[in-house]
């Protein structure tokens, strides 16, 4: 049996609730079909679900699309707006300051992933070690060469310099215990947020597991990861972290917003911006 084969073997487990949140930076033509997958997955994986928007700063159609889809849907969709675009690691935050319930899961918004995958996250989470969170990891990456390779080189760089044996760190697909987030901080606003936060869980005893789920290539709108601009900050925050837990570890993982705390607005209004760590 191959590891594709084996994993998509896990049957998902129906949670009794569920926060699923996505980043969205301008992806107008993404938006409403993404929304419209998770309405139709999310009720085969928990009893009581919610969908979170989160706009980074768009300059195309997305924050009135999101906008449209919550007044559609107002008990089950909501949207945050980011008045400028303050960076993935800010819309992540935002994400988790707006979820509501026990369990909280994320995607990106460029449908790279399934909504109905994050069922292989819930069924490793009920399983008898009850991890703090699950992580996925891409079974088969579905970017180009060069994307592989410098995913690969901060892979070892994360490993080498904290200790961070996750194999897909930035795989944007993971559920977690809202417990297991409580009183952590993150301090980081971009690409470097992920990282730091699956450092921070792993410092503070929580228990973090692997499971493998399919990656699609992106068919409408444009990637923003691999900016230099976002690279040389995700590098900023990384020295920066690996610098202060060198000096002082124990005020380094105090350091940052807490991930529970972000002070959000729904459905239409700005959110605030970010703390000094974005």
């Amino acid at each position: 049996m191959t590891e594709a084969t084996a994993v998509a073997a896990r049957a998902p487990a129906l949670v009794d609730r569920l926060s699923f949140f996505f980043p969205a930076h301008n992806e107008e033509q993404n938006l409403r079909p993404f929304v419209a997958e998770a309405m139709e997955a999310l009720p085969a994986l928990a009893g009581t679900w919610e969908v979170v928007i989160v706009d980074d700063g768009s300059r195309d159609a997305t924050p009135a699309i999101a906008d449209e889809l919550a007044a559609s849907n107002p008990e089950l969709v909501r949207a945050v707006h980011h008045p400028t675009n303050l960076g993935y690691g800010a819309a992540l935050r935002s994400g988790f300051g707006a979820a509501r319930y026990e369990l909280v899961a994320f995607t990106d918004g460029d449908r790279q992933f399934r909504v109905a995958d994050v069922g292989r996250l819930t069924a490793r989470l009920a399983e008898p070690d009850a991890p703090d969170a699950v992580v996925g990891y891409r079974i088969k990456r579905a970017d180009p060469p060069v994307r592989r390779l410098y995913a690969w080189l901060y892979r070892l760089a994360n490993r080498i310099f904290f200790g961070l044996r996750v194999r897909d760190v930035d795989c944007a697909c993971k559920l977690f215990r809202r417990s297991a987030l409580d009183g952590l901080r993150v301090e980081s606003g971009g690409a470097f947020f992920s990282a730091e936060l699956l450092i921070k869980l792993g410092a503070s005893g929580r228990r973090i597991a692997e499971v493998g789920v399919p990656h699609y290539a992106r068919t409408a709108g444009s990637a923003t990861g691999a900016r230099p601009a976002v690279v040389i900050r995700a590098v900023r925050d990384f020295w920066a972290l690996r610098l202060r837990l060198w000096a002082a570890p124990r005020r380094a993982l105090r350091r940052g917003d807490p991930i529970l705390r972000a002070h959000v607005r729904v459905s239409g209004e700005p959110v605030a911006a970010a703390g000094p760590g974005s």
